[in-house]
């Protein structure tokens, strides 16, 4: 038998960070807007003739093992499939990865990739696991591997796919669909991989200490995002998209004052540019520091937007709202 599953990758319109327990229960109204993109990643289990596993990343260039199941918890190299596959207890099989996203991209590719392993090694070893509890296992296990909080939302777009937005308040998290045609965001959304990869510019656990401590500065920007944030729901489902616009500038300059790392000169000639060339406004994705950016933009002025990022020296992704989640299929 052979599983496949793939999944799609995110731009995080708003809202991220505040996504983190317990940040969210500090902040009245907290919420986050995702758009999953056709940029997937895929993952592939299939048997082996001894017990041993092997774990291969085909877009990273990496291939381990095969390595005895005892010794999976220790292994480096490829640590989050080396832990999904002690996790789930399997034995002869070779787990193989591919992702469109650049590396270090900040549009949650290791959290779709996280999904589609989860799903192929639940189908693999006869789990039939609930989406919440799928979600569980993968937010747990990249816990163990990264050794900080992860995001809510992070695994929700690669379940589900589409337009979304997830509530959160001390009755838990909700995900809403939103009232967004997929085709007008995608024909308004210009996405670039700036080069680097990303480099935290934001770190979770320093900003999560320091809401939890009082910081009188962390806490406005977190009232600040979460307003922008409301708005920015509003003004996409009511269609208003300059307002969308200006809700998502709001966002970015606020989210700055978390870590003046979010940005570097790189990212914020590209927004430069970006605007100079007809978007309403843009930000990084994921933690920042590098990755990718993305702008929302009149129809009108997608290609000069494009062509501005190019000449800047960033390159320009193809990539539209993408309405499937989580796909898996044995043979």
């Amino acid at each position: 038998m052979t599983v496949t599953a793939s999944a799609p990758t995110r731009v995080d319109l708003a809202g991220g960070t505040i996504d983190i327990w317990p940040i969210y229960l500090f902040h009245p109204g907290a919420q986050t807007l995702h758009a999953a993109i056709t940029l997937r990643t895929w993952a592939r289990v299939s048997a082996r003739d001894d017990d041993r596993v092997a774990l291969v990343s085909d877009d990273l260039g990496l291939a381990s093992g095969p390595i005895a199941f005892d010794d999976l918890p220790a292994h480096s190299a490829l640590p989050l499939l080396a832990k999904l596959a002690h996790a789930f207890g399997v034995r002869g099989v070779t787990i193989e990865t591919k992702s469109e996203a650049p590396a270090g991209a900040g549009i949650a590719g290791s959290s779709a990739l996280n999904i589609a392993v989860t799903a192929a090694l639940a189908r693999w070893t006869g789990r039939a696991l609930e989406p919440d509890a799928l979600l569980e296992v993968a937010k747990n296990v990249e816990a163990q591997v990264i050794r900080v909080p992860t995001g809510l939302q992070d695994y929700r777009p690669a379940l589900y796919g589409g337009v979304a937005t997830l509530e959160m308040d001390a009755f838990g998290a909700r995900r809403r669909v939103l009232a967004v045609d997929p085709v007008a965001l995608s024909d308004r959304l210009v996405l670039c991989y700036t080069g680097a990869p990303r480099q935290s510019g934001i770190n979770n656990w320093d900003v999560t200490k320091r809401r939890v401590d009082g910081d009188a500065e962390v806490t406005a920007a977190f009232d600040g995002i979460v307003d922008a944030t409301i708005r920015m729901r509003a003004a996409l489902e009511s269609g208003d998209w300059a307002a969308a616009g200006r809700a998502l500038a709001d966002e970015w300059t606020t989210r700055t004052r978390l870590a003046p790392a979010m940005s570097t000169p790189a990212i914020d000639h590209l927004l430069v540019e970006a605007q100079r060339a007809g978007a309403w406004a843009g930000k990084v994705c994921g933690a920042g520091g590098g990755g990718c950016v993305f702008a929302l933009t009149p129809p009108e002025r997608r290609d000069a937007v494009r062509a501005a990022w190019r000449q800047a020296g960033a390159t320009v992704l193809d990539a539209t709202v993408d309405p499937r989640g989580l796909e898996v299929a044995a043979s």
